[in-house]
Parts: C-alpha cells; sequence; structure tokens
C-alpha cells in the first residue's frame, strides 16, 4: 500500500507542473488624433454661350471636403486667376478678352460665393470623417458679345478649420 501513496503524490505533482504560475501587467495604448481636413474640386464647365440668346448660362460642380469628426470648416473660394476679384470673376481667353461669371452658394443665384471679403460669403460645415458634397453653382450672365473662342479661369478653394 505504501507504494500506492507514492504513485498518488507522483501523479499530483506531475498534474501541476512549476510553470504553470503566471504574472500579468498592462499597457496604455494612446495617439492624438489631430484636426484635418482634405478638399477636392470637379472642373465647372459651361458648355456653350450664346450672348444673343438673352438667358444666362448656368452650371454646377462640386467641392468634396472630408474632416475630422464634429470639427467646424468653412469653404472659401478665391476671385480666380483672371480678375482675383471675388466679386467680379471673369474667364479670359488668352488674350484680351473677358467673360464674366459668377459663383453662388444656392441655385437662387443671389449669394456670391467667395471669401468673406466685398460682401461675399463663404460656405460652412462639420466634419463627419467622410467626404461630404457641396454644390457650386455658377452662372455667365446673358447678353455678354465677346469675341468667340474659349475662355477658362481658375478658381482656388480653401477650407479653414
Amino acid at each position: 500500500m505504501r507504494g500506492h501513496g507514492i504513485l498518488a503524490a507522483f501523479l499530483v505533482c506531475a498534474a501541476s507542473p512549476a510553470w504553470a504560475a503566471s504574472v500579468s501587467a498592462q499597457f496604455n495604448v494612446t495617439a492624438t488624433v489631430l484636426k484635418n481636413c482634405a478638399v477636392s474640386a470637379s472642373d465647372l464647365a459651361f458648355g456653350n454661350y450664346t450672348a444673343g440668346s438673352g438667358s444666362p448660362v448656368t452650371a454646377t460642380t462640386t467641392v468634396s471636403v472630408t474632416c475630422t469628426q464634429a470639427l467646424g470648416y468653412t469653404i472659401a473660394l478665391d476671385g480666380g486667376q483672371t480678375t482675383s476679384d471675388v466679386s467680379a470673376r471673369a474667364m479670359t481667353d488668352g488674350a484680351t478678352h473677358n467673360l464674366t461669371y459668377g459663383l453662388y452658394t444656392t441655385n437662387a443665384y443671389s449669394t456670391v460665393w467667395g471669401d468673406g471679403s466685398a460682401g461675399t460669403a463663404t460656405v460652412a460645415g462639420t466634419g463627419n470623417g467622410a467626404a461630404q458634397a457641396v454644390t457650386v453653382y455658377g452662372r455667365i450672365p446673358a447678353s455678354q458679345f465677346v469675341a468667340a473662342g474659349s475662355y477658362t479661369d481658375r478658381v482656388t478653394v480653401t477650407v479653414n478649420y
């Protein structure tokens, strides 16, 4: 019987090896999210313009803004390369001829979208972490009898946050 006791003690010791003990620690995981926005814009193409039609030509484009969640921002549009004047934008044919146009915050064409100066407005939003599309409404006034040709301008979009 004595042999059975030693066998039982051996089995108990074999069932719980010395390496079964453990100890643990913790560490913190941290990051600082910085305020940030990204912006892109599509071209605004008015197509053909006929001065004698007596009607303005309108078109739209989209500015896409992606900002950090809950971050307030404003979108400003400069006066373009031709005139640099937010309240008197114009396209040029590359020579001396200009075709005036306006950029607006709504399709009512009553509030000029600019940089907040000279009676113009900016458009505000709040970031949600996803791309947000904002429409820019463009209009060429009627009855501009300028030289025939292709007219262009380049407008810079600035997102302030």
